[in-house]
């Protein structure tokens, strides 16, 4: 079973007619190159066939107005704007495990910065910590 993306072309190439359900999907490229339309397209598609989705923007970037010219029904979209990586993580997993969500977007996993980096004075050496935020 597969959720449409709302590309055709894309749809076709992954050869199932979308993101496959029940998997973790990473879009990746450079910044404004179309990451976040692809991912509120796949949310206007999934809630137009009755799917609940959740969108937990890291960025704190969400345009309303935008995702609803996409389609997206901002009204019964779940946001999330978490103030950590680890917050967002929690959110993730509580949703995951509820099954009560058909697709959850994360914008964007760059963002997800861990709570030790936000508190930390400038010039602190913290290495690996999104790595280790990450891996849990």
């Amino acid at each position: 079973e597969a959720v449409s993306s709302g590309s055709l072309g894309l749809d076709i190439a992954l050869g199932i007619g979308g993101l496959p359900k029940g998997r973790i999907g990473q879009i990746y490229g450079p910044e404004s190159s179309g990451k976040t339309t692809l991912a509120l397209h796949t949310v206007a598609e999934a809630q137009k066939k009755g799917g609940i989705c959740a969108f937990i923007d890291a960025e704190h970037a969400l345009d309303p107005v935008y995702a609803r010219k996409l389609g997206v029904n901002i009204d019964e979209l779940l946001i999330s704007q978490p103030d950590t990586g680890e917050q967002a993580l929690e959110i993730c997993d509580t949703l995951v495990r509820s099954g009560a969500v058909d697709v959850l977007v994360v914008d964007s996993v760059a963002a997800l910065v861990p709570k030790a980096e936000l508190e930390g004075e400038m010039g602190d050496a913290l290495p690996g910590l999104q790595a280790r935020l990450m891996s849990q």
